[in-house]
């Protein structure tokens, strides 16, 4: 089958989503100001373990044969070994994204010895200072000693995972010499407005120049290097296609679960609109998956719209349905990120006053530092008699 052929069979829905997403808390340790989920506290709906385990029975039945686990940080959780375990005991393998703040050495070692595991450290520097204006402080050295235990361990090849934004994009060639190093796998992945994403993508998001660096950096590193397909938007540019599927995925093969249980079409837009049912509802995941009126929809042919009589249209598909919706631009309309700088035009009318807005906001309240301020009153001295 040609890959124009496996996209118009996917486009049309699969019966099972090849890649689901499922975030098992909001609580994390840290406040990452690009987080998708906005996590940082845990919500007290979360899933039980219980729960957590049916869900995983329908997977298994439906045959779904990996599922990517994240949050927040999935290993704040008690149950995360409990989960996982259960996960692949039902043949279901498990990649999980963490900040690695949990991987000690012993804990490394557990890992170490299950079957069908994968391991994802997020990363946004090759430097502390670049990672932690991102991430918070601490946060590289943390992610470095989880690497050093899991190499330790004797894991083999994690990945590393890194959001590229207009300050660490020059560090590409740095970030895959510091994954061949550990003899991991590095992912690259591109930075959408979302969660709190919304708030710091006009100061993160690359330049249009940048763009074409990052597509000329894919071009000679692209077999080797992970994308997850979230920069099919580049292949705008014409010259060669990068490797992957050319296609928004959203409700066609992938999902994403929720910590209490909501399913949304893209892991990516986790709004009210992308909202497509729960697993607590009847007849659960499966039932939301084949019959939810959102998937369905979002599996029908789409229009081109706006982009239509751009000739670019075939080889970008239009782009990123999240970066568009988040950044209040027309689903049917330019990728904010156009390479040919059509969306980049359509921004200047926006108010971003009027963007859509996270569902959920999981952040940990900002921090005051208390300050004594003297407010100059003089009192009058008090006669004593």
């Amino acid at each position: 089958m040609s890959v124009e052929a496996l996209v118009t069979t996917l486009k049309g829905g699969l019966d099972a989503p090849i890649c689901l997403t499922w975030e098992l808390t909001y609580a994390c340790n840290l406040q990452c100001v690009h987080c998708l989920s906005s996590s940082g506290q845990r919500d007290p709906r979360e899933l039980s373990t219980a729960e957590a385990k049916q869900v995983l029975d329908e997977l298994r039945d439906l045959q779904v044969f990996y599922i990517n686990i994240g949050g927040g940080e999935p290993m704040v959780r008690r149950d995360f070994f409990e989960i996982l375990e259960y996960s692949i005991s039902q043949g279901i393998g498990v990649k999980f994204s963490t900040n690695g703040a949990f991987i000690d050495f012993d804990k490394a070692q557990r890992l170490a010895a299950m079957d069908y595991l994968d391991i994802q450290i997020s990363l946004d520097g090759t430097d502390a200072v670049t990672n932690d204006a991102v991430r918070g402080e601490g946060s590289y050295d943390m992610a470095r000693r989880a690497m050093d235990n899991l190499k330790a361990a004797g894991f083999g090849p994690f990945k590393i995972s890194v959001v590229v934004t207009r300050h660490n994009v020059d560090q590409l060639d740095e970030f895959k010499a510091l994954a061949d190093s550990y003899g991991a796998q590095l992912r690259v992945t591109r930075l959408r407005p979302s969660g709190r994403g919304a708030d710091s993508w006009h100061d993160l998001h690359p330049t249009n120049a940048q763009q074409r660096q990052i597509y000329n950096w894919l071009l000679a590193h692209g077999e080797n290097v992970l994308t997850g397909d979230s920069f099919f938007h580049l292949n705008a540019l014409g010259e060669e296609p990068l490797p992957g599927l050319n296609m928004c995925g959203a409700g066609r093969v992938v999902c994403l679960i929720d910590p209490i249980g909501d399913v949304y079409a893209c892991p990516f837009v986790i709004h009210v609109e992308f909202k497509a049912g729960s697993v607590r509802d009847a007849g659960g995941f499966a039932k939301v998956w084949k019959q939810s009126e959102l998937f369905l929809e979002l599996r029908e042919p789409q229009s081109a719209g706006a982009c239509s009589s751009c000739g670019s249209y075939d080889a970008c598909q239009g782009g990123c349905m999240a970066a568009k919706f988040f950044t209040g631009l027309p689903l049917d309309g330019p990728d904010p990120e156009c390479v040919n700088g059509h969306g980049e035009h359509l921004l200047e009318g926006v108010s971003a006053a009027s963007n859509p807005k996270p569902s959920m906001d999981h952040s940990k309240p900002a921090k005051v530092t208390a300050v004594s301020v003297s407010l100059g009153v003089t009192r009058k001295p008090v006669a004593v008699s």
